[in-house]
């Protein structure tokens, strides 16, 4: 069939309050098909978490994971509305999960896109336009494969993009929004920080004296 309409996806964000990517994907999955799209979003949870996206989130958890031998360390806050939710096991679940998938992704660096520096996005740009797959192609051809590589580039740098490690078939942005979904909140993940033993250390060669 033909590509999926910004008018569709517009359709289905009124109907289910799910984000713009969601829909769209969910239309590509169904082939246009709206009810089933609507199906596949519940399926997902994702069909009301885009209502609660924008509500205040001043609760919430700092969790750690220390990964088995010690070797790697990861602290993590997620926020949610209420302290009623933070104490809730799915939600203390969803941050360990969170913390391990951290613990396993030495790439990432940022919650989400919107938290990349502009000038890494400026440097990650340049980077695209000086591959060699650009040779002898038109500029709006050009300018595809450079968004493509600098959006794949961002997205391997952000913690939401990332396949979630207990089921390769959905992101961790997408783990969350089922979980405001199941939870009835808005769920953010608002930072992290991730330790590896030795990391960043000037380990200089050292001799022994007989």
């Amino acid at each position: 069939m033909a590509g999926i309409s910004a008018q569709q996806v517009k359709e289905l964000r009124e109907k289910t309050g799910a984000g713009m990517m969601d829909c769209k994907k969910a239309l590509k999955e169904t082939k246009g098909d709206v009810e089933q799209a609507i199906a596949y979003l519940r399926k997902k949870g994702l069909a009301s978490a885009g209502k609660k996206s924008g509500r205040v989130t001043a609760e919430g958890l700092v969790d750690s994971y220390i990964h088995f031998g010690g070797q790697i360390g990861v602290m993590v806050e997620v926020n949610c509305e209420t302290d009623f939710v933070a104490r809730n096991d799915a939600f203390k679940e969803l941050v360990q999960d969170i913390a391990k998938q951290i613990a396993a992704c030495p790439n990432v660096v940022y919650v989400q896109v919107d938290d990349v520096p502009a000038e890494i996005v400026e440097n990650e740009k340049s980077v695209a336009m000086g591959s060699d797959a650009l040779k002898g192609k038109p500029d709006n051809v050009k300018e595809k494969i450079v968004q493509g590589k600098l959006d794949k580039t961002l997205r391997e740098l952000c913690l939401l993009d990332q396949p979630f490690i207990k089921d390769q078939s959905m992101t961790v942005d997408e783990l969350v929004k089922q979980s405001i979904s199941k939870l009835g909140e808005n769920i953010q993940v608002r930072r992290f920080s991730r330790f590896v033993l030795g990391e960043g250390m000037d380990v200089s060669e050292s001799g022994s004296e007989d």
